[in-house]
Order: C-alpha cells, then sequence, then structure tokens
C-alpha cells in the first residue's frame, strides 16, 4: 500500500528528480527502494519573500512496506473503492441545452451509464466561435448568439480555465482526469491552483464533443431554446429556434449565468425562480511585472510562476463586500458583451500567461434590495443597465470607459495602458456605478493595497464594467435536483444558480448526470 508524504520542498529552480532523495529520507529508507514516486500536489509558499519554496505532497510505493509506520506528514494511501456505472437501457428521452462545463459534463457522465441525450448549445462549434469573437474584438462587430458567453465550451472557454473549487467532491479527480484525457495539461492533475488556459480549453472541448457524438449523442448548434411543452406529468417537449419540436422527459438545463432570453421563458412558463446576490464592479489591470515583485519580492527566481493573488473586503457597517475575482496572470482584458448596445469586460489568458499585464475583476456585493421591483428577473435588468451605461460612456462601438486606478480612488495621476479591444475611452467610473458600489470598491482598494503594498499604483489602469460575475437568478430545485414546479427539468450549472466557475459547474452537471441515471436505474419517472 502506497505511502503519502507531505510538506516536501525545494527551492525554485531545483528538479523535480530531487524529490527522491527527500522521500526516501522522510521514510528512512534508501533511495532504491523507491519504485515509485507521484506527483499529488504542488504549490508555491512565498509568505518569506527572501525564502520561497516549492511545497509538494507525494506518493510513493516502497519494495518492502513493512520497515515504514505512518507518522505526522507521512500516511498511508487507502485504497477508495472504484467508481461504478451500471450499464442502463431506457427509452426516456433526455436533452441536455446548454454545452458549458455543466451541459458538457452532464452528457460525459450519462455516457458512463450507456445513456445518450440530444444536446442544443444556442452557439456555434468552437472553431467558429473564435472567429466570431476575434471579428468582434478587432471591429466592434458583435455576434448576439456567438461570441464570449455564447457557444461551445461556454464562457469559461474565453476565460483563463482556472479550475480551482471550494466544493470539497468525490468527483473533482474524475473531471481533472476527463480533461486531461480530452487534452488538458497533466499537471491539472497535482497542481495546487490548476489551470487550462483558454488556447488549449478550445481544443479539450472540441474532443468533448467528438466523443459525445461517437457515443451516440446527438448535437445541434445555433439551436436555441425557445418553448418547454408541459404536460400533466411534467416536461413533454422542447422547441428549438422557435421551429423544430424535440420530444423530452428530462430536461438538463445547464444556460450559462448570460442567457437572459430563456430566463424571461421560464419566467413566463410559471418555472419557480428567485432573485439571488451576485457582485458588480470594474476590471484592474497591472503589468505583471509588478505584480510578481509584490507577491515574491525583487529578485525572484525566473522559474516561478507568474503571480497571482486574491483579496476580500468587507464593510461590517454596510454589511458590503469587495473582492478580487478571476485573476489572470499574464491575461488581457476582453470585451464580453452578449447584447447590442452593452460593454462587458471579462478577463482571459492562454496556458503560459507570458502576457506582459495581470487582470483581476474587482466587484463589490450587490442584491435584491439594489434592484428595481421584487421580479426575479429584476437582476438582469440591474446588469443591462450598467452595462448600457458603460456602451455609452465608452462612445459605442464596444469601446470601454476606463480610467487610472489612482484617479477613481480620488489620488489623481496615472496612465491608462489596456489590453482591451477594440479600445478604451477614458471616463469617471465612479458616476457610471451604483453609489454604494463605488464607495466599496474605493475601500477596497485601499485595503487591498495595505495588504499588497504596491497594488495602488500610477501604472494601474480600471476598464469598466464587470456585471456577469454570476448568476442574477436561481433556477429553484428540490433534493432530487428537479424544479420545485415542473417534473422532468433539471436545472444546473452557473446559470442556474448552483456553481461559480467551470470546476463547480462541471460538477453540478455531474450530480444531475447521477441523478437522472440512478431514477432509471430505480424504475421511475421523472
Amino acid at each position: 500500500m502506497p505511502f503519502l508524504l507531505r510538506n516536501l520542498t525545494l527551492s525554485p529552480g531545483v528538479e523535480e528528480s530531487a524529490l527522491r532523495p527527500l522521500a526516501a529520507a522522510k521514510l528512512g529508507v534508501r533511495e532504491s527502494e523507491i519504485s515509485a514516486l507521484t506527483l499529488v500536489r504542488k504549490g508555491v509558499d512565498a509568505r518569506k519573500k527572501g525564502a520561497i519554496k516549492l511545497v509538494y505532497t507525494v506518493q510513493v510505493t516502497l519494495r518492502d512496506e513493512s520497515r515504514v509506520r505512518p507518522y505526522g506528514d507521512v500516511a498511508r494511501v487507502e485504497a477508495g473503492a472504484p467508481a461504478r456505472f451500471p450499464k442502463l437501457a431506457s427509452p426516456e428521452r433526455t436533452v441536455i441545452v446548454g454545452m458549458g462545463p455543466a451541459g458538457l459534463f452532464a452528457a460525459l457522465r450519462l455516457a458512463q451509464y450507456g445513456l445518450t441525450a440530444r444536446i442544443l448549445e444556442r452557439g456555434r462549434d468552437v472553431d467558429r466561435r473564435a472567429s466570431d469573437v476575434s471579428r468582434f474584438w478587432r471591429l466592434g462587430e458583435l455576434c448576439e448568439q456567438s461570441n464570449v458567453q455564447f457557444g461551445e465550451g461556454g464562457a469559461g472557454t474565453f476565460s483563463d480555465g482556472k479550475l480551482t473549487t471550494r466544493v470539497k467532491d468525490p468527483n473533482c479527480g474524475w473531471v481533472l482526469e476527463r480533461l486531461v484525457e480530452f487534452g488538458a495539461p497533466p499537471e491539472i492533475l497535482y497542481a495546487a491552483k490548476p489551470h487550462i488556459g483558454t488556447d488549449r480549453l478550445r481544443a479539450v472541448v472540441r474532443g468533448m464533443r467528438e466523443r459525445l457524438i461517437e457515443s451516440g449523442f446527438r448535437v445541434g448548434f445555433e439551436s436555441r431554446l425557445t418553448g418547454i411543452g408541459i404536460g400533466q406529468g411534467g416536461v413533454n417537449a422542447v422547441m428549438v429556434n422557435d421551429a423544430d419540436e424535440e420530444p423530452c422527459d428530462s430536461l438538463v438545463l445547464a444556460p450559462g449565468h448570460s442567457a437572459r432570453d430563456t430566463y424571461s421563458l421560464l419566467h413566463r412558463l410559471g418555472v419557480a425562480l428567485e432573485p439571488k446576490p451576485f457582485a458588480v464592479g470594474l476590471r484592474v489591470e497591472h503589468p505583471q511585472a509588478l505584480i510578481n515583485e509584490i507577491q515574491y519580492g525583487r529578485n525572484a527566481h525566473p522559474s516561478l510562476p507568474p503571480a497571482e493573488y486574491a483579496q476580500t473586503y468587507n464593510n461590517e457597517t454596510t454589511g458590503r463586500s469587495a473582492y478580487s475575482f478571476c485573476m489572470c496572470p499574464g491575461g488581457v482584458v476582453v470585451a464580453a458583451a452578449s447584447e447590442a448596445g452593452g460593454v462587458v469586460v471579462n478577463g482571459m489568458s492562454g496556458y503560459r500567461r507570458n502576457g506582459p499585464y495581470a487582470n483581476s475583476a474587482l466587484v463589490a456585493t450587490v442584491g435584491p434590495a439594489d434592484f428595481a421591483g421584487d421580479s426575479p428577473l429584476a437582476g438582469v435588468e440591474f446588469q443591462r443597465e450598467l452595462e448600457r451605461r458603460a456602451f455609452a460612456a465608452g462612445g459605442g462601438s464596444y469601446r470601454a470607459p476606463a480610467q487610472s486606478l489612482l484617479d477613481f480612488i480620488g489620488r489623481g495621476g496615472g496612465r491608462i495602458l489596456s489590453s482591451y479591444r477594440p479600445g478604451v475611452t477614458e471616463y469617471d467610473l465612479a458616476s457610471l456605478l451604483p453609489a454604494p458600489v463605488a464607495a466599496t470598491l474605493k475601500e477596497g482598494i485601499e485595503h487591498f493595497d495595505r495588504r499588497m503594498r504596491g497594488f495602488v499604483s500610477a501604472e494601474a489602469t480600471l476598464t469598466g464594467v464587470e456585471t456577469r460575475t454570476s448568476a442574477p437568478l436561481r433556477i429553484v430545485r428540490g433534493a432530487d435536483l428537479q424544479s420545485l414546479s415542473h417534473r422532468g427539468l433539471y436545472p444546473t450549472g452557473e446559470g442556474a444558480g448552483y456553481a461559480g466557475g467551470i470546476m463547480s459547474a462541471a460538477l453540478d452537471g455531474i450530480r444531475v448526470a447521477d441523478a437522472i441515471a440512478a431514477r432509471i436505474a430505480a424504475g421511475s419517472r421523472p
């Protein structure tokens, strides 16, 4: 039975082959007695700027385990029961709406049980989508059905491809293994902060689709959900593009957080919805070299990865929080609109994260009390109004309003240096935002600078507005993961209000697929 060894450390630049003698010493055996050593986790400890270490957890197999006893950082690896997927046969007709992480992993999981489904995606395949997005960034020509928000892979396809999550779920390993199977970098299996990068994520998504088609799934692009048939027993059909009807017994609804027309459709049909808090704000951009110096100190070893940060601030008086979100080392700020006449910003970086700038959302919390009216769609209108104001402030053509960070917090000075395309227009960003949001962001920025000296810099630029941090409502479901109001409707993922990122959305899609399989195995109807 292998051993798990924690807290092995190497200095930056030292070859990982040096882990074997370290592991042998920790176990009290000769290096030759180690028959296998596998990385389980790798992270950076930068708490002491002058003594940065790489910290490893490894799994070690010995030729003779009898002389080693667990202690402290040494534990035996208990073999878990292998995942079991009984092969099921069912005449039930399942439709999956949305090819983001939740929809794709729901499909991949159903395939494990030998089940198939019809998959509908309102946008285009990832290659045509990339072309549409490139045209938007170069020329300001928005395709409302194929953009950063809509299309194969979901919104995460044009991001940093982060796979971190606070969710403790035994399926995390299954998700990572599937991603590697389809071409993701193998180090995501052990990196403390795994990421794929938008450039590699596209090939991964394409490989998933091809495998699903081989497994009998039918995939339809440019296929927008425009209606849901409801019978006495619950969902019985879906309408596509106001023209084609598809019979359906189970509808896995993974719409993404920007499918506003889908939210409106659900509201008209009386599907149980509820507003939920989310966050809005701006995106900040610094030179990556500055963030490296803040986090690692001067003269840091060149082998260290581009530095990241995560900051939070809470105003106990107002109850509002500000925080950094979706930090993209070595990345770019991107135009992420999905509706005509609105400006939305987001961040993106490639696998190597080797661009000259770092960017992150800086957002403040908002909730139903900030929205006009008590409709579950009020948060959508709140977002839309901010985006339209940003469009006007940018001067049209999807230019974004921007301001130096120093100007925003009232210190004056600073330059506007932004990677955003198709370009920026200088503007007073505080006047765009609700006053409580602007005030909380200013307080938060000052707090972040106390935690990261140098964060407030003449080289930092803010661009607005960041509104699509998460879904503005929740499609309410019960313990069986079906809609409380419509049997057979399985809301899932970030757009349904049950996830917040690629990994958590994928895990939620898996939970829904497992629930459908368990119900089929039990012989029950939705």
